[in-house]
């Protein structure tokens, strides 16, 4: 269960967003509007997708509230901003370095995951979340309920 470290790049996105808790996820909505219209961005660097989270800052999950607000985008990699449809809204992931955990399962039941990588790794670990977005990385393996599904969860870390 061990992460790898990673430094990304700046990374340009595309997608849409919406305001959410925990305790009110509106996941499904967001994900529902955007992959019908995925294909209108045109410039698109590849099919995998990015699901994001925009938490106010890295103290978020130490006093954790379901009901506390953060930004929550669908969205995929552009190679840059020119052309970007009417209804959606562009984001950069600034660089930096993360920790990426393989999963493998259904999306429904990453919740243990996350508990994991949360409540274990970062004490235990040389790092801490830093103050930019968290994400999933979705590629061609990924197939949502389906147990085989593979994606990448990548948490912005810094040494502690």
């Amino acid at each position: 269960m061990e992460p790898k470290i990673k430094r990304l790049e700046e990374t340009k996105l595309v997608g849409k967003s919406v305001k959410m808790s925990f305790a009110t996820n509106r996941t499904f909505e967001l994900w529902q509007n955007f992959i019908p219209e995925k294909n209108t961005i045109k410039n698109r660097i590849s099919d995998d997708l990015y699901s994001v989270e925009i938490f106010e800052n890295s103290h978020f999950f130490k006093k954790f509230n379901p009901e506390k607000k953060f930004q929550k985008w669908a969205a995929v990699k552009v190679s840059d901003f020119e052309t970007i449809p009417a209804n959606m809204e562009k984001l950069i992931i600034p660089e930096g370095t993360y920790a990426v955990f393989f999963y493998k399962g259904k999306a429904s039941k990453a919740t243990d995951k996350y508990q994991y990588i949360l409540k274990i790794w970062f004490p235990n670990s040389e790092y801490e979340l830093d103050d930019r977005p968290h994400f999933a990385l979705m590629g061609e393996k990924y197939k949502n309920e389906d147990p085989d599904s593979e994606e990448e969860l990548w948490f912005p870390v810094r040494k502690k």
